[in-house]
């Protein structure tokens, strides 16, 4: 009896053992993953990236073949390294420090041993790689760009680092992500779905054929072929037009938000960040601290508006009533306020100033008195200043706007907070935040806020979120972000006088030497002090050269703002350049070829080359203190306002 009882437990183990086994092998495919079966290989196949086009459906980014040689350190066998090394192009000490890197990611997955070769060095070596078992090839594309424009826009590709790894279990190591720009904000849709087979290996570890008759291999899917808002023809010209200067241009079509061109110099050909010498030119563009060509100045700097946010204030004015299109101010060759300051301006002293031609010569009275008016008509300057505060910000600035790249800047706009913190609460006046009438003080933009607040004027008051992505193969843009229009708290009616005011600037105004034949234009020129401190002292620098202009008036079509660092005042450099771009968009040639020749032969280098240090000099109090040759010390707010 007892050993039938054992008997029958043995049994009933045994078939619960191999009932268990069978359904674990035949049936329940739970987390089944190839990957995790040491006799099982993965080969990846993957798809071309999705090409990149401009607006008008210029191709700009295409691909090409590349080629890696792929290592799986734990199928290398002994080779002779020395020889390998040669075929490879690569020093002992590179083959060691590969490999451990390899083993360290994994000893039985892929990783890319030396990346990106080229046809010619894909063929020399092809006919020889089955000598050294472990190692293989594996095709990728790598971009080829037709443009040498547009680097900031587009952005680049590079192989994953342990971040991406960690953030992201798709990519494995060695494979191309987007990085920056287009490439990285639609890095999804771009760069497809890699496919994969599953080998089956014996227990020599050699190839038996598909895991499982290919039942859990999927094929690559291509990537999407997307198209921008960007024109490559104006990119372009806005790239040659700064050569030699530094700042942003950002150019958009204000009844949509489109962004026609972005443009921040210096810039660098993106041919550069592609293939093998990707890393070495990456880190003389990286380490390039003066010029910084990597940095997007469109997108980050944040400068002082300047003269074009008297434009901001005059529509505030409006709205809250403080002042209309007739009323006028007196001014004084400047405007004197609190304890000996004074902001100068080139208006003749006496000259009575109404909006309009407050706006066209820039008087820095008109807007100081203006922006009284606006703090002091609230019971305290508190209370002025968050209704400013808010009038202001509906223009879209202090915000990061939304738009459809990865990077970018607040700016600023000062509050009560911030006031608060300088003088102690309600211990301060309109007049110790006065610097705010004229777009310097606190108040910091970036090109594309600036070009989107010209765009809202040119529109009476609402714009749409700027964007760089017009269209997506075979798929849908979330239309509904681009397609909400945001309307600021200043009534429409309130916009007229002011733009009479902007295109009087550009006929009597202002900017009157830099009219474009046939095209009428609506702009303001600025001018934005620059500041630095050496040894603690704050110095004043030479001033940013600012534009803001929309054409045509009366049916815009585009709008910008032009940033040149150091570039003296409005119309100097960023005034000729807008008009410029202008007639490039309008009407596809340039006619003011006199113009054109003076920005296209001209250079600010030698004032970037300036050192910022120098010999001392003596100040009121007797002390010496540094400053730049050519540079003086701080004084008091007496620009031009232009």
């Amino acid at each position: 009896m007892r050993k039938i009882l054992l008997s029958s437990i043995m049994i009933i183990i045994a078939i619960v053992y191999i009932g268990r086994l069978s359904y674990l092998q035949l049936i329940d495919n739970t987390n089944k993953n190839p990957l995790n079966d040491t006799a099982i290989k993965a080969v990846y196949d993957y798809p071309e990236r999705g090409h990149i086009y401009d607006r008008n459906g210029k191709l700009l980014v295409a691909n090409q073949p590349s080629y890696d040689v792929m290592v799986i350190p734990r199928d290398v066998k002994p080779l002779d390294t020395a020889e390998f090394c040669a075929l490879l192009n690569i020093s002992k000490e590179d083959f060691v420090r590969k490999f451990k890197k390899a083993y360290s990611y994994s000893p039985r997955l892929p990783s890319v041993f030396v990346p990106q070769m080229s046809k010619a060095e894909y063929a020399s070596l092809q006919e020889k790689m089955r000598k050294y078992e472990g190692f293989y090839i594996q095709k990728r594309s790598l971009r080829h760009y037709m443009t040498e424009a547009g680097a900031n826009v587009l952005g680049y590709i590079s192989e994953v680092n342990e971040r991406d790894l960690q953030n992201n279990p798709y990519y494995q190591s060695g494979e191309l992500i987007g990085r920056q720009g287009v490439e990285k904000q639609y890095e999804e849709i771009l760069r497809g779905r890699k496919g994969v087979k599953f080998i089956q290996k014996d227990r020599f570890n050699r190839v038996i054929g598909p895991y499982k008759q290919g039942i859990y291999d999927t094929l690559p899917i291509q990537g999407k072929d997307i198209y921008l808002t960007i024109d490559n023809d104006l990119q372009e010209y806005g790239e040659r037009l700064m050569v030699n200067k530094r700042g942003g241009i950002v150019a958009l079509e204000p009844k949509t938000g489109e962004i026609l061109a972005l443009v921040s110099a210096p810039s660098y050909d993106p041919d550069l960040l592609v293939g093998r010498k990707r890393s070495k030119n990456y880190t003389e563009l990286y380490y390039d601290s003066i010029a910084k060509p990597l940095y997007d100045r469109g997108l980050l700097a944040m400068y002082p508006p300047g003269s074009p946010f008297k434009t901001v204030n005059a529509l505030i004015g409006l709205q809250e009533g403080v002042i209309d299109e007739s009323t006028t101010f007196t001014c004084y060759h400047g405007y004197r306020y609190g304890r000996g300051a004074f902001m100068g301006c080139h208006c003749p002293s006496g000259q009575r100033n109404n909006l309009i031609r407050g706006i066209y010569e820039s008087c820095n009275a008109y807007f100081a008195n203006t922006y009284r008016r606006i703090i002091e008509s609230y019971p305290n300057a508190q209370q002025g200043i968050d209704a400013w505060e808010n009038h202001v910000k509906s223009f879209g600035l202090g915000d990061y706007l939304g738009y459809d790249l990865p990077i970018g800047k607040s700016g600023k706009v000062p509050d009560t907070e911030l006031y608060n913190s300088y003088y102690g609460e309600n211990r301060w006046f309109a007049t110790n935040t006065l610097s705010n009438a004229i777009g310097q003080g606190e108040v910091l933009t970036t090109p594309i806020q600036l070009a989107n607040l010209t765009a809202i004027i040119a529109n009476r008051g609402y714009y749409y979120t700027p964007h760089v992505i017009k269209d997506i193969e075979n798929d849908t843009i979330d239309r509904a972000k681009y397609k909400t229009k945001h309307q600021t708290t200043v009534a429409p009616e309130h916009f007229e006088p002011v733009i009479d005011g902007m295109h009087e600037v550009y006929k009597k105004g202002t900017a009157r030497w830099v009219q474009v034949p046939d095209i009428e234009i609506a702009g303001k020129t600025g001018t934005a002090e620059n500041f630095t401190k050496i040894d603690s002292v704050r110095v004043q620098l030479t001033d940013h050269s600012i534009f803001v202009a929309f054409a045509p008036v009366d049916d815009p079509k585009i709008a910008l703002a032009v940033f040149v660092e150091n570039g003296y005042w409005g119309s100097r450099w960023a005034g000729k350049i807008a008009g410029l771009l202008i007639e490039k968009y309008l009407k596809g040639e340039i006619t003011r070829t006199d113009m054109e020749k003076f920005v296209l032969e001209g250079s600010l280098q030698e004032e970037y080359d300036k050192p910022l240090s120098g010999k001392p000099f003596k100040i009121n109090d007797g002390s010496k203190q540094m400053y730049p040759p050519g540079y003086g010390p701080y004084k008091p707010k007496s620009n031009s306002g232009q």
